[in-house]
C-alpha cells in the first residue's frame, strides 16, 4: 500500500509541475504578445510576425506539456520498477512465483511432520495401554497360577495328613457284632444277613440289616437265643429314602445289658413287612405310625389302623412324593 501511494503521490506531482509549467508558458506568451503589442504599435511594419511564427508558441506549448507528461509517466513507471526490484529483493511473507511454491511445499512437509508426530503419539498412547493390559494380563495369569499352586499344596498337604493319620480307634462294641454275627449265622446261615456295621452315628450300636425274607426270622432268634436275649423293643420306626423304605428297630436284652440294631429294605411302591408285635407288643403302636404316616403295611398286626390322621385321610404326609389332597388343610 505505501508503493501504491507513492506511485500516486509521484503522478500527482508530476501532474502539478506540468500544470506549473503550462501556465508559465501561458504567462510568457501573454508577456510576449502584450510585448508585441506595443512593439507593433510602435513600428508596424517592422514587428508584423510571419505565418510560421504566428502558430509557434502554441504548438511548442503543447509539445512541452506532453513532453512533461511522458516524463512523469516514465519516472512514475521507473520508480514502480525500483519499487518492486526493492520489494523482490527483500524478504517477505508473500514469495512470488517459484518461491511460493516452494512455501507451500515447505507448508505441506511442516503439516505432515505435524501429523506425523500426532499420529506417532496416539500410537506410543495405545501402545502404552496394550502394555498395561498385558502386564494386569500377566498379573492375573500368575495370581492364577499362584492360587492353583496353593490350592494343590494344601490338596498334597491334606492326603499326606490323611495319610498320615492313624487308624481310626476300633469301636468298643466291635466285639458285640462280631458275637452276634457268628451266632446267627451258625444258627441261621450266612445268607440271612445284608450288611452288618458298627453305627458309630448312634452311640456306636451294633447294626444287623436282614434280607426281606428273612426279617421275621432273624428277629424271633434275636429274642429267643440264650446267648442274645433282646426281650425289650425300644423304638421302631419308618423312613422314606427315596429310592427304598426301610424299617428300624431299636432292641435291647436286659440279661446281658447290650443293644442292636436290626433294619430291613422295603420296595417303596409296595411297602410291607411282618408285624413284631407277636414278639415285642410294643411294636403295636410304632408300626401303626408308620402305617399312618408312611404307608407300610405290617402283615398279622392285630389292628393295625391309622392312630393321627384318620382313616378318611388321603396319603401318607412322611412320604417324599407327597401331596395334599385338600391345599387348604
Amino acid at each position: 500500500m505505501s508503493d501504491e501511494k507513492d506511485l500516486q503521490q509521484l503522478k500527482k506531482e508530476a501532474a502539478e509541475r506540468a500544470k506549473r509549467l503550462a501556465r508559465e508558458r501561458m504567462a510568457a506568451k501573454e508577456q510576449a504578445e502584450k510585448t508585441s503589442k506595443e512593439d507593433t504599435a510602435e513600428h508596424p511594419l517592422e514587428k508584423l510576425p510571419s505565418h510560421e511564427e504566428e502558430g509557434k508558441p502554441i504548438s511548442e506549448e503543447r509539445d512541452a506539456l506532453e513532453l512533461a507528461k511522458q516524463k512523469a509517466a516514465a519516472a512514475a513507471k521507473a520508480k514502480a520498477a525500483a519499487l518492486a526490484k526493492q520489494k523482490a529483493q527483500e524478504p517477505s511473507s508473500e514469495v512470488p512465483g517459484g518461491d511460493a511454491l516452494e512455501l507451500a511445499k515447505q507448508k505441506a512437509a511442516a503439516a505432515a511432520k505435524a501429523k506425523a508426530a500426532a499420529l506417532a503419539k496416539q500410537q506410543g498412547d495405545g501402545s502404552d495401554h496394550e502394555q498395561d493390559l498385558a502386564k494386569e494380563k500377566a498379573k492375573a495369569i500368575a495370581a492364577a497360577k499362584a492360587k492353583a499352586a496353593a490350592a494343590a499344596k494344601a490338596k498334597a498337604a491334606a492326603g499326606a495328613a490323611e495319610t498320615a493319620k492313624p487308624e481310626e480307634t476300633p469301636s468298643p462294641n466291635q466285639p458285640l457284632l462280631d458275637k452276634y454275627i457268628k451266632v446267627i449265622h451258625e444258627h441261621l446261615g450266612e445268607d440271612v444277613l445284608e450288611a452288618a456295621y458298627i453305627n458309630r452315628l448312634s452311640k456306636d450300636v451294633p447294626t444287623l440289616v436282614a434280607k426281606r425274607t428273612t426279617y421275621y426270622k432273624v428277629a424271633q432268634f434275636l429274642k429267643y437265643n440264650e446267648q442274645l436275649g433282646f426281650d425289650y423293643l425300644s423304638e421302631l420306626h419308618g423312613t422314606d429314602f427315596g429310592t427304598h423304605m426301610e424299617v428300624y428297630v431299636h432292641l435291647y436284652s436286659y440279661k446281658n445289658d447290650q443293644p442292636v440294631a436290626l433294619k430291613v429294605k422295603l420296595d417303596r411302591d409296595h411297602p410291607e413287612i411282618e408285624s413284631l408285635v407277636p414278639l415285642w407288643p410294643g411294636a403295636n403302636w410304632p408300626e401303626c405310625e408308620a402305617y399312618d404316616l408312611l404307608g407300610i403295611r405290617f402283615q398279622g398286626h392285630p389292628n393295625l389302623i391309622r392312630i393321627f390322621l384318620g382313616e378318611n385321610w388321603v396319603g401318607h404326609p412322611l412320604r417324599k412324593d407327597y401331596e395334599p389332597y385338600d391345599v387348604e388343610v
